[in-house]
């Protein structure tokens, strides 16, 4: 891949673009097989969150790059000062070389394409390392990969942690990584070797503040909707929600609402995901029951789903020492936190890690403007979650220990290319006035002019 790399160090545009309808030709072909090997692997995967979720912005970011790479790709003109005139700047965006994507399981098929799409559309080649806990999504993908792009372009490798490892270890010309804060620190590690450089994409606890006045119902259904997409088996998923305490008991009995109007029902339910294997699930229900040891209050909202499944479940009374409030839940498992003040509210998120999103609801504009001032977050939503990342003229990334750098649209096409200054000169030679030997009233008039 490097050799191929260095052969043709600057794709035009037009391949790009091929390797790009290439991918989403792939991507339209392949929709029911890709559908039912994720939910092969979940055991349950309903089909219209892998459309929603997986598919489309898969397809929404091919399209958004193929639309706007020729403007991306041209060189920027940049100022020169006076003094270093006549002369010209320009900074032009090239390739990187080989990029390496560690892909997670949560969203094995979008988390894979994205960062494809964004590595390819600047032009570069690309390793991906599929997730071990989805292996028939990861074969289907490595198969079709092949089919459609020669092995020095795109190249997917399989396996356990072992290989995963090893492969983050590789010189890779940039490395973008997605999944926990702990295996984050792994990767860090093992690219220092190289000096290679990273995105982290880390999740951490993404909270979501409810106002004062805002309809409950408003507030409940949206938190609802991201708690419960892929039963909570997402990075940006609300972790935990912040209510004013007179308005507590009532957002439970919203939230329920809401919970039993999407899910009637879990048995046999195919709109509702299952946990991805036993030892998450088996994560999960340790994390309850070590909440429920501590003292909180457990509110399963359903009936429990089986083996591999779990309730949308609220949890009341937590404190910090509960590993529900220590670790991401990465599942359907929802703490609620009162507040008495909005000011007490931004203080118990920015006495934590900061997160990877943040939901703030409450239609009031000046507490909206509060709230981007006076908060850290990689991402925000004002009266939605989980949408932000869908917009592909956004950036996405974290910041601390939710992660670093960012990809998506133009973003992604910046963080897998090299911007290279460029400065031209040609034939006349003002910097001449400032060679030696020094001392010239010459030299002396350009002090005068320029150090002031």
């Amino acid at each position: 891949m490097r050799a191929a790399a260095r052969a043709q160090p600057m794709p035009p545009a037009g391949q790009r673009l091929q390797w790009l309808e290439a991918l989403r030709k792939m991507l339209v072909e392949q929709r029911d097989a890709l559908v039912r090997a994720i939910a092969a692997d979940f055991g349950n995967r309903s089909a219209d969150e892998t459309l929603i979720a997986e598919l489309m912005p898969s397809l929404h970011g091919i399209r958004h790059a193929s639309r706007h790479l020729r403007r991306w790709m041209k060189p920027s003109r940049r100022a020169v000062g006076l003094l270093f005139q006549p002369a010209s700047a320009r900074v032009i965006y090239q390739p990187l070389g080989v990029v390496g994507v560690i892909v997670p399981w949560n969203y094995p098929l979008y988390l894979a394409i994205g960062p494809l799409t964004g590595a390819l559309a600047a032009g570069n080649r690309v390793m991906l390392k599929l997730s071990e806990a989805t292996p028939a999504t990861s074969r289907l993908l490595q198969e079709q990969l092949a089919r459609i792009f020669p092995a020095d372009l795109v190249n997917v490798a399989l396996g356990e942690a072992e290989v995963g490892a090893a492969f983050s270890r590789l010189p890779f010309d940039h490395l973008l990584f997605t999944g926990s804060t702990g295996v984050g620190r792994q990767v860090m590690r093992a690219a220092a070797d190289h000096l290679t450089p990273l995105t982290l994409e880390l999740g951490g606890k993404s909270p979501a503040i409810v106002s004062a006045d805002v309809p409950l119902a408003d507030a409940a259904e949206r938190i609802a909707f991201g708690k419960c997409l892929n039963a909570g088996q997402t990075c940006v998923a609300p972790d935990y929600v912040l209510v004013p305490r007179a308005r507590l008991e009532a957002f439970v009995e919203a939230y329920r609402q809401a919970v039993r109007r999407f899910y009637p029902r879990l048995e046999g339910n195919p709109d509702y995901t299952l946990i991805v294997n036993p030892r998450q699930a088996a994560r999960l229900r340790d994390c309850l029951a070590d909440a429920e040891a501590r003292g909180a209050r457990i509110l399963p909202l359903l009936a429990d789903a089986g083996a591999c499944g779990l309730p949308p479940t609220l949890l009341l009374e937590v404190d910090d020492g509960m590993r529900v409030m220590q670790e991401e839940i990465f599942g359907p498992l929802l703490p609620l936190v009162p507040y008495d003040r909005l000011d007490d509210a931004f203080a118990y998120i920015n006495r934590r890690p900061r997160p990877l999103a943040l939901y703030y609801f409450g239609y009031d504009r000046a507490e909206q403007r509060r709230v981007l001032a006076e908060t850290h977050s990689g991402g925000v939503c004002l009266n939605d979650t989980l949408l932000h990342v869908a917009q592909d003229d956004l950036p996405f990334g974290g910041i601390g220990a939710s992660g670093m750098g960012h990809y998506h649209g133009r973003e992604g096409f910046l963080t897998f290319s090299k911007a290279k200054g460029v400065y031209i000169k040609q034939r006349f030679n003002a910097a001449r006035l400032i060679y030696p030997p020094y001392g010239t009233a010459l030299q002396k008039w350009v002090y005068r002019l320029f150090l002031r």
